[in-house]
Formats: C-alpha cells, sequence, structure tokens
C-alpha cells in the first residue's frame, strides 16, 4: 500500500486544496505542501527494502480482460524518479507560494500542480503497462492546463496547445507500443515483459513497436524534431517551468527509455535511432539557446540539449553510459530546477526576461547572482560542481563507443562541440544577466532581492550542486547504483564516483569545450548573430498554428462535402458504404453457391414475392401522391409479415403487422400537416445514383443470402432450443431470448427507444403547426372534424383490443406474444383513439402521465435485473415455477413477466409521449382544426 499512497497523497491534497484556499487560507499551505512531504517521508522509509536491487510491488486485479491491471512497483529507478517528483515538488511549492502574484487563482494552480505531482508518480510506479500509458496521458492532460494557467494570454493558450498536440500524439504512439510489446510478451505486466526480454528483438512485430515506443518519449523529452514545442511552453509561470519542464515532465521520456531498456536495448535499430536523435537535439538544442535574447528561452533549449546528451547516453552500446545517463538525469534536475527558478525571480523583481535589458544586476541582486552563477557554473561542466561529473562520464562514453565504424570520432566530437555550446551560453547568462554593463529600461526598478523564502529552495538545490560534486560517492552513490541496476536489470559495470580520475583524454575534451566555449561567447555577437537573424522569421508557433490553420481548412472542405445538410446525401453515402465492404468480401469468394441445393419455391411464396416486388417500386413511383405511396408501402409492410408467417416465424410476423398498423396511423396523421406544394423534381444524376444504389443494395442482399442459405452452417438456435426450457421455463423461444438469454440487448433498447421518444417530445414540445388551408388537388377539407361513425367504432374496439394485448402479453412467454408486441398492439388501439376523438377528448379520458409510464417500465425491468443479482445470479436471470392455485389449477410464474411489463409500459409510455404532440396546429392558422382541438 506504500505506493499507493504515494500517488493518493497529492490527489487528496489536491482535492482539498480549492475549498482551503477559498475559506480556511492558514490551512492551505499545511495540505498543498504536506502532500509531498508526507511523501517523501514514505519514499524514504521504504529506501532499505529496494537497495541492492530490490522490488517492492502491489498488485489488484481490476480489467483483466484487456491486461489493464492496478500494479505498481518501487525498485532502484522509480525511486529515483520518485524521490525528483516529490523533492522538486516540495521546493517548487515553497516557491510558487511567493512567486505568483495577489489576486492569481492559488488554489487553481496548487491543485493542478499537486495533481500533475500524482500523474507523474504514476508513470514512475506503474508495473502494468497500459496503467503507464494511462497516467502519461494524464500528464499531458494536466500539463497543458498547467502551461495555459495564464488564460488571457494569447501566447499561453496557443504553447499549451502545442505541448499538448504534440504529447498527445505521442501518448497514441505510446499505447499503440505498449499493445504490441504486451502482444509480442503475452503479457502487460512488467515483470512479465523483463523476463521475456531475449524473445521481443526477435519478433517481427519489433521495428514497429520500437519506433512507437520511442516516439512517445521523443515528444515528451522534446527531442528532434519534436522540440519546438518546449520553448513555447515557457509561456506557463516559472514555477510550472521549474517543476514539468526541467525536473517532470520532460524526464518521462527518459524515464521511458531507462524502464524498457532491458526489453529493447541491444539492436542496431535502438542504438542508430536513440543515438543519432540525441545526438542531434544536442547539438541542435545547444546552438539554439545562445542565440536566444529571453531568460526562459535559454534555459528551454539548454534543456532540450541535455536532455539529448541523456538520450545519446542510452543509445550508446556500452553499460557504462546508461550509468551516465541516470547520473546526469540526478544532475540536470537540480541545476536545471534552480536555474529556472533564478529566473523567475529575475522576473519577478525586474519585469523583464529580455537579457538585453537585464545587466548589472549582481549590484541590486547579490544574493541571487551567487546563487545563479553556481548553478550556471555547474550546467557548464565546470570542476567541482555536480556537472562536471556526469559530463565527464558522457565524454569518456562517447570514447568508448563504437558505432560508427571509421567514424567513431563523430560522436565525440560532436559532444566537445556541444559542450563548448554549453560553455557560451552559461557564460551569456552569468555575464548578461549580472555584468555587462548597467541595467536598461527595466520596467521595475531599481530590483531588489526576493522575499527570504523564496529564495531558500534554489539555496537547497546549489548547495546540492556543489555537496555532490566535492563528494558524489557519499551522497548519490548508492542512489545511482540502485537506479543503475533496476535499469540495466544486469550486474554493475565498474565504474568510479570521484572529483579526479587523472589527466585522460576526457578531462582534455573538458578542458577544449571550455575553451571553444569562452571564444564562441566573446564572437556571438559577430557570426552567430548575423546567422540568427537570416532564420529569425522561422518561428515554429508560427509554422505550427499556420499547420493547424492548414488542417482546419482541409477538414472544413471534407464537412462541406460530406455534411451538406442533404438528408438523402448522407444515406447515400452510408449505403454505398455499407455496400462497398461486403462486396469486397464477396468478390474472394471462389463460387457465389455452395454446396447446398436450393430450395424449390412454391406458388404462394412466388405470387407473394411477386406482389411485393410490384408494391416496392410503386412507392417510389407514387412518391409524389402521398396517399398512394403511403398504402402501396402498408401493402409491403403486409406482405413481409405474410412471409414471415409463411417460414415459420409468428413473433415477427406479429411484431410486423403492429409496427406497420402504428406507422401507418402516425404516417396518416402527419400527412395533413405536410405541405400541399410538390417538392422539385430530382436531377437525373441524383436519380441514376439513387438507382444505382437501389439496385446494387438488392443485389448484393441477394448475394448473400444466397452464398449463406447455400452452405452448411451450425446455428446458435439449438442452443436456444434446448435452454428454452430448462432454462428460461418457457416455450416460446424468441421470448426468452428476449427476457432471459438476451435480456440485457432488450433492456437497452427500450432505453434506447424511451431517449429517442424525449428526444421526439422535446422537438414537438410547444411546436405549433398551421394547418393547410386545402387537402390534395386543392379539395377542400370536410367540415366535419371527427367523423361520428369512426368516433363510435373506435371506442367500441377500444376494450376488445386492450383485452387482446392483454392476453399477448400474459401467453408471451409460452406461445406467440409479449411486452413488445402487446404494447404495440395497445398503442394501435390508443392512437386511434386519438385519430378518431381528438387528443383532448382521449387524454381527459385516458388520464396517463406518458413520462412516469415509460420511466417506470425502464425502472421495473432494471430492477427485475437487480432481484436477480441479489440471489447471487447474473443479472436478468429468470427464475420461474409451477404453482397449485384453487379454481384455475396448475400454473407457471415467472420473473421474467415482470421484465415484460417493464417492456410494455415503456413501449407504451413513448408512444403515447409521441402522439400527445403530434398534430397540434396553430389556433391562428385557417383551415380544418386538427385532432388536438376536436371533441371538447
Amino acid at each position: 500500500m506504500l505506493m499507493v499512497w504515494l500517488i493518493a497523497l497529492p490527489l487528496i491534497a489536491a482535492v482539498l486544496a480549492l475549498p482551503a484556499y477559498r475559506h480556511a487560507r492558514v490551512l492551505a499551505a499545511p495540505i498543498v505542501a504536506g502532500a509531498p512531504l508526507a511523501g517523501l517521508a514514505l519514499l524514504l522509509a521504504a529506501r532499505a527494502r529496494v537497495a541492492g536491487g530490490g522490488v517492492v510491488a502491489w498488485r489488484q486485479p481490476w480489467l483483466t480482460d484487456i491486461g489493464l491491471d492496478l500494479s505498481l512497483r518501487l525498485d532502484g529507478l522509480s525511486f529515483l524518479f520518485a524521490l525528483l517528483v516529490l523533492g522538486i515538488g516540495l521546493l517548487v511549492i515553497l516557491y510558487a507560494r511567493y512567486y505568483l502574484p495577489r489576486g492569481e487563482s492559488s488554489a487553481r494552480f496548487f491543485a493542478l500542480l499537486l495533481l500533475f505531482m500524482a500523474a507523474m508518480l504514476g508513470v514512475v510506479l506503474s508495473s502494468n503497462l497500459l496503467l503507464l500509458a494511462v497516467f502519461w496521458e494524464m500528464t499531458s492532460v494536466v500539463s497543458f492546463l498547467l502551461i495555459g494557467f495564464w488564460s488571457y494570454r494569447q501566447e499561453a493558450r496557443q504553447g499549451a496547445r502545442m505541448a499538448l498536440a504534440v504529447t498527445g500524439a505521442g501518448g497514441l504512439a505510446l499505447l499503440a507500443g505498449v499493445l504490441l510489446l504486451g502482444h509480442i510478451c503475452g503479457s502487460m505486466e512488467l515483470s512479465d515483459v523483463l523476463a521475456r526480454a531475449g524473445t521481443v528483438q526477435r519478433h517481427p512485430l519489433y521495428v514497429p513497436m520500437l519506433v512507437l515506443i520511442l516516439l512517445a518519449a521523443f515528444t515528451k523529452s522534446a527531442q528532434f524534431p519534436f522540440s519546438f514545442w518546449l520553448p513555447h511552453a515557457m509561456a506557463a509561470p516559472t514555477p510550472v517551468s521549474a517543476y514539468l519542464h526541467s525536473a517532470t515532465m520532460v524526464k518521462a521520456g527518459v524515464f521511458l527509455l531507462a524502464r524498457l531498456y532491458p526489453v529493447l536495448d541491444g539492436s542496431n535499430w535502438w542504438f542508430y535511432l536513440v543515438s543519432l536523435t540525441g545526438l542531434a537535439t544536442l547539438v541542435a538544442g545547444a546552438a539554439m539557446a545562445l542565440l536566444q535574447r529571453d531568460l526562459k528561452g535559454l534555459l528551454a533549449y539548454s534543456t532540450i540539449s541535455h536532455l539529448g546528451l541523456i538520450t545519446l547516453l542510452f543509445g550508446l552500446d556500452t553499460q557504462l553510459s546508461t550509468v551516465a545517463a541516470l547520473f546526469h538525469i540526478i544532475n540536470h534536475a537540480v541545476f536545471k530546477a534552480s536555474l529556472f527558478m533564478a529566473a523567475g525571480i529575475i522576473d519577478h523583481e525586474t519585469g523583464t526576461r529580455d537579457l538585453q535589458r537585464l545587466r548589472g544586476l549582481r549590484r541590486y541582486m547579490p544574493h541571487t547572482a551567487l546563487l545563479a552563477i553556481v548553478a550556471s557554473l555547474s550546467m557548464a561542466g565546470v570542476p567541482l560542481f555536480n556537472g562536471f561529473l556526469s559530463k565527464e562520464m558522457f565524454f569518456g562514453e562517447t570514447l568508448a563507443q563504437g558505432l560508427l565504424g571509421e567514424f567513431n570520432w563523430v560522436i565525440p566530437a560532436a559532444a566537445t562541440f556541444a559542450g563548448a555550446l554549453t560553455v557560451a551560453y552559461s557564460l551569456r547568462f552569468i555575464y548578461g544577466v549580472f555584468f555587462d554593463g548597467k541595467p536598461d529600461g527595466l520596467p521595475r526598478f531599481p530590483p531588489h532581492e526576493p522575499p527570504r523564502f523564496m529564495r531558500i529552495p534554489v539555496e537547497v538545490l546549489v548547495v546540492i550542486c556543489l555537496v555532490v560534486g566535492l563528494f558524489p560517492a557519499y551522497t548519490v552513490g548508492s542512489l545511482l547504483a540502485g537506479a543503475a541496476l533496476a535499469t540495466l536489470a544486469a550486474p554493475l559495470p565498474d565504474y568510479s564516483l570521484s572529483l579526479w580520475h587523472g589527466a585522460n583524454l576526457p578531462l582534455l575534451m573538458s578542458g577544449v569545450s571550455m575553451v571553444a566555449g569562452a571564444v564562441l561567447f566573446f564572437l556571438r555577437r559577430h557570426a552567430f548573430h548575423r546567422y540568427h537573424a537570416r532564420i529569425a522569421h522561422l518561428n515554429a508557433r508560427d509554422m505550427f498554428e499556420a499547420g493547424v490553420a492548414c488542417l482546419a481548412r482541409t477538414a472544413g472542405r471534407l464537412v462541406a462535402l460530406f455534411e451538406n445538410g442533404s438528408l438523402q446525401a448522407y444515406l447515400a453515402w452510408m449505403l454505398a458504404a455499407m455496400l462497398g465492404i461486403p462486396a469486397i468480401l464477396l468478390a474472394g469468394l471462389d463460387s457465389l453457391a455452395g454446396p447446398l441445393p436450393p430450395s424449390p419455391p412454391d406458388a404462394l411464396t412466388l405470387a407473394g414475392l411477386g406482389l411485393l416486388a410490384v408494391a416496392a417500386p410503386g412507392v417510389v413511383a407514387a412518391r409524389r401522391r402521398r396517399l398512394d405511396a403511403l398504402i402501396l408501402l402498408s401493402v409491403c409492410g403486409l406482405l413481409v409479415a405474410l412471409a414471415f408467417t409463411r417460414f415459420s416465424a409468428p413473433d415477427l410476423a406479429l411484431t410486423q403487422v403492429s409496427v406497420e398498423v402504428v406507422t401507418i396511423l402516425l404516417l396518416v396523421l402527419a400527412l395533413y400537416f405536410l405541405p400541399v406544394d410538390r417538392p422539385e423534381a430530382a436531377s437525373r444524376a441524383r436519380h441514376a445514383r439513387d438507382g444505382v444504389l437501389a439496385l446494387g443494395g438488392g443485389a448484393l442482399v441477394a448475394a448473400l443470402a444466397y452464398a449463406v442459405m447455400t452452405r452448411p452452417y451450425d446455428p446458435i438456435a439449438s442452443f436456444f432450443v434446448d435452454n428454452s426450457v430448462s432454462g428460461g421455463g418457457g416455450h416460446n423461444v424468441v421470448n426468452v431470448i428476449l427476457v432471459d438469454f438476451r435480456g440485457f440487448d432488450t433492456l437497452g433498447e427500450i432505453c434506447v427507444l424511451l431517449a429517442a421518444g424525449l428526444g421526439v417530445h422535446a422537438m414537438l414540445k410547444g411546436l405549433r403547426l398551421a394547418a393547410p388551408p386545402a387537402g390534395p388537388n386543392g379539395l377542400p377539407w370536410t367540415g366535419q372534424r371527427h367523423p361520428l361513425l369512426l368516433a363510435i367504432l373506435a371506442r367500441l374496439m377500444l376494450p376488445l383490443t386492450m383485452l387482446v394485448a392483454v392476453f399477448i402479453l400474459l401467453r408471451g412467454h409460452n406461445l406467440p406474444g409479449g411486452g413488445f408486441i402487446a404494447a404495440l398492439v395497445t398503442a394501435v388501439a390508443l392512437l386511434l383513439q386519438y385519430v378518431a376523438s381528438g387528443v383532448l377528448w382521449t387524454e381527459a379520458r385516458i388520464a396517463l402521465h406518458h413520462r412516469a409510464l415509460a420511466g417506470g417500465g425502464i425502472l421495473l425491468a432494471g430492477l427485475t435485473g437487480l432481484g436477480s443479482l441479489a440471489f447471487g445470479y447474473p443479472f436478468l436471470t429468470t427464475a420461474f415455477g409451477h404453482f397449485h392455485v384453487p379454481l384455475l389449477g396448475e400454473i407457471e410464474l415467472a420473473t421474467a413477466m415482470l421484465f415484460d411489463l417493464g417492456v410494455y409500459f415503456t413501449v407504451v409510455g413513448t408512444a403515447l409521449l409521441i402522439v400527445s404532440h403530434l398534430g397540434v396546429r396553430d389556433k391562428r392558422g385557417g383551415g380544418q382544426p386538427d385532432a388536438g382541438e376536436g371533441g371538447r
């Protein structure tokens, strides 16, 4: 449970921080700072358990079927990163308390910061690859909110969107990569994946899996060519930059490289992709850092360069390079976080980050100047500071690698050049801010030292830079060894953490880089700035925004092409897609006909099919004579019902007839309100398109039916027939399927039906339709709104029809019928009353709350399913039994009847809900009154 608490503590604090800042600010600081402090205490207490390669694991099964379990792992590597996340997070929280100006939403800021802390802890502690991907995406979303915290600034919104687009795309690549890796290894658990490391690289999917995972790592850690988002993320508040973009979020990418290093390392694909990407990022980031005018921009590009250095070390083909990469992760997090905080102090006290205006600040801010100079020297790799040690190891490993054969010298030469650039931009930071004359036009003058507690986090980190630089083996030796053991999953190579290794080639490279860096610094105003002036117009943000605009225009054209407001066009595209895919599959068959001979047709069936073949085109031909088309449509429905009866499907026939009658009655009611004007004739091209789709659809369905019915197959129907009585207690197999075997499907269908009914109700509520002044062909409407004979017949039929509906409902479990058919019969009877006597007359005598009736049906059906759960059975399992009742004899009772009753209530309520609002016209309109005004 230790790791669960490590993630839960920041989440709990994030929830408590919002009300604490609003109502009791005295409690806010202990809550916000208490979470990382308590987490550090728990983490350090577990230090002994992970020392020497130990692992602490926790697992809770969750979605086991898809391989997603709540599985956490604490080893040396995750301990190192959790320590950075919690330790630097605590210092950033203290720093932010004094950085944020008054009036800012501190509660929201600290809640987001704690939420990000929890997400990063989830990434580094996850032992399940899918769980890691979930936390990975969580870091992208929360970082988007933190970068865009000052949402009223355009650059903040643009930077946040750019970061989310790049890192979010990387998250999708990670998800695809871990799915492939889990498929290769047969498990999503990290312990299982590491145990099968030897088989991964021999799998055919190794290369695409590797590329996808590296895309995720490169986008998160701002590697070339995905590094453009990080400088624009500097629009965030400086505490966010110090935490996300130096110590935590951008380290997630290199953490992923370290975590999967035993599985992915060892192939040429890994060496060349990782090392060359890291090398390009190292040099390009350092060069761009030297050219920046913005203080945080300089630090952002230097972060990119150092992340490239770490990535390059992971890609080199030596074991010690991995140790050097982990060592530099520690050092970089410490000195870069302190530098970002120092830059924030300078911005906070002067009101600007422009290096051309920041000069001579050592006179006004001597304490801050000393801290920033020490951190900058550590970044430059000057001896006696921690950055020098990992830089020496880096130079040594570039000399030991053998990736490029006779061109091996390219990597150490490029590393030396990048080291010189690092020295140059570090000197620019020191000289340009604290020396080089006097301040020039500062918005806040004279500047002064920040509040005491705002400097403490920087002081702590600078002291660490010094102590680690002087006593590396005693300070970080065991921490580095534990992380390296977990990363390599093998015995550690020989190495020494000491300040002096003698006069050797890495020391010479370090000296050359320092001298060359000083020269580059003094030449920067000439060659470098002239080159920068040539490319200054190339702005990554503008290019990104132009790309987004281009995508938006393309999407707009596609939407205009497909979503043009024409229902006919939508249906045409849908039908074309539905016809094209099966046609491709059918085309792959050797023969359309199977081995089984077709059944010989009889005369009655052929006659029915002939009538259907005439009536269906007749609907199309008579489409402009609406009543004739409606009559022909009802003939088609009746013929389909007769076909169901002919082929022994009485339940389907009853349902079809009921649906047909309800539909025809509703359409007759709607016909009255359709405009008299005929629609314009469609073009020949549209007729041709519709004809092709119709003929193609008919031919495809016929071919598909013929291909299926002439081939032997084992139908699933035999299972239902065999188990209908024993498992469901009913002889009507169709009804038992609906209320028991597939009861959950039926529950979903009636929920969809009710949702559709509520949608129709919402659209029709308050609608007043003007009645047309004349009928078809200009004939006047009759003055008799509700014919007496029709009204009398409808009232006589109501009780008889309801009796039939009850009979169909009660017998449905053993004979054709059921709740749905009974509801449709009831709807026919009630709908006939609406048509014959009017809405108001009918509702005055049949007082039903339609929504309550439909909702009660859903509730009754759901409670039936919950009842089975209460007795330990699966949801909607039917219970039945036979009971002896006096005078009636033996009868069968089943809980399926309650479910069927729920279906009945839902369908009746939904039908009445629609009918009660259909056809209410505007009383100010002329012409014949509608059904809603009759029978008052």
